[in-house]
This record gives structure tokens, sequence and C-alpha cells, in this order.
């Protein structure tokens, strides 16, 4: 997720809360289980699950590989080593 986010940013996230295109959220893909939890943003919504991608468009370990993914969470903010706010920004803002 660089420029996003970090490897080992702390981030603050909620489960069930409502997912819109754009946000940052926590997921799994259902048919690459060994990949385990991965922080990605929300493309689109499709059926089975969400379509999802790094802000990095030369790393393709999101949808573009995996397919459809499973959203457990949606990210609220980081508060680790800065606070920053996540939700509804694009990613050259952030």
């Amino acid at each position: 997720m660089a420029p996003t986010l970090r490897s080992g940013d702390a981030l603050l996230a909620r489960r069930g809360a409502r997912v819109r295109p754009g946000d940052v959220v926590i997921a799994d893909f259902p048919h690459r289980p060994d990949i385990g939890l991965v922080v990605k943003r929300a493309v689109r919504a499709e059926s089975g699950g969400w379509w999802i991608e790094g802000d990095n468009e030369f790393v393709t370990d999101d949808s573009r590989s995996f397919g459809v993914a499973r959203v457990h969470a949606r990210v609220l903010g980081r508060y680790w080593p800065r606070p920053r706010l996540l939700a509804g920004r694009s990613p050259a803002a952030v």
C-alpha cells in the first residue's frame, strides 16, 4: 500500500463498517488462504466480495492476481508512527 501505508504502520479498523469504493480495508482471498490478511483499497463490490487493489500499480498481490476478496474491516486511520485519517481521500492526497 505504499505510499499510503508502510511496513510497521499501526492501523485502527472497524469490523462490520460500511465499505465504499476508495476505502482502505483489511481483507483476505478465499481462494488463497495461505496469504492471510492484506490491507488494500476497495475498488468495487463484486458478487461474492470486493475487488481490491494496492496503491502501487506495479505490485499486483491483490485482486488482479487472486480475484475477489472477502472484506473483514474498514481501516479508519493510522495511529503510529503519526496519526492520519484514511477515509475519503484519494491515494495521492494521503
